[in-house]
């Protein structure tokens, strides 16, 4: 079966599973631990080079004060727990996104793991949190501006090889593979500009109940396509024909 190279993941349904329970919110996403650790051993295992997870988007901070404590409770609880475990499957941790509005504390453990797995050659690990897809360009189209007015950069030099490597994901290919848990159909925010040619694969399942099994049948889904980058049929050299 053809694995992607990278896949991001939306993990959406955390507190709509929590609410089908009758339980808080806060429940529903510690309950969503779990399928991250899956997702990335089974990553790990399969050979995938690169994982992104949406953990907290630039919206969230919009959210109820508790459920965001919460949940920056949860991260820092995430990184002392399974830092040892990551660093063990040489795992890459990168955090990806405005860490600013961060409570420093969490600042200093997302780059600490950072620095402890730098050298890693494993499985590369991305964490979306303050992260949106907006944000990610216009920053990009910051520096690149910087650049151009320091005369470091002249304007037709500009190119969409030197805009990616300015993105937030600057190192790596493109996600081959989207997968959005909980129902819901649109990419919200979520690296824009990389997804130009991604595989998009929605499923029903709400992330506290993704497994193995449903990963997989984002894989198949994955392997069934044919991907054209805008060619035709014949000059992928490919007799399928799918959509």
């Amino acid at each position: 079966m053809t694995l992607p190279r990278h896949v991001a993941i939306i993990m959406d349904g955390n507190g709509r599973w929590a609410a089908a329970r009758g339980l808080p919110r806060h429940a529903g996403h510690r309950q969503g631990v779990a399928p991250v650790r899956t997702s990335v051993e089974e990553c790990v295992r399969r050979g995938v080079e690169a994982l992104t997870l949406f953990a907290f988007s630039s919206e969230n901070w919009r959210r109820p004060e508790p459920e965001v404590s919460g949940l920056m409770g949860l991260f820092v609880d995430a990184l002392d727990r399974d830092l040892d475990e990551l660093h063990a499957r040489g795992v890459r941790l990168r955090f990806i996104g405005d860490r600013r509005s961060l409570a420093v504390r969490l600042q200093a453990r997302m780059a600490g793991a950072e620095a402890r797995t730098a050298a890693n050659d494993g499985l590369k690990l991305q964490v979306a949190v303050g992260y949106g897809g907006r944000w990610d360009i216009v920053e990009a189209a910051k520096r690149l501006a910087r650049a151009c007015a320091s005369g470091a950069l002249r304007p037709e030099e500009l190119t969409e090889e030197r805009f990616a490597a300015s993105l937030e994901l600057a190192g790596l290919p493109d996600p081959d593979l989207f997968v959005r848990t909980g129902g819901e159909r649109r990419i919200s925010n979520f690296l824009l500009w990389n997804l130009a040619y991604t595989e998009l694969w929605f499923s029903d399942c709400l992330w506290p109940d993704f497994d193995a099994s449903e990963l997989t049948r984002a894989f198949e889904f994955f392997a069934s396509r044919q991907r054209r980058f805008g060619l035709t049929t014949p000059q992928t050299g490919e007799t399928r024909d799918h959509a």
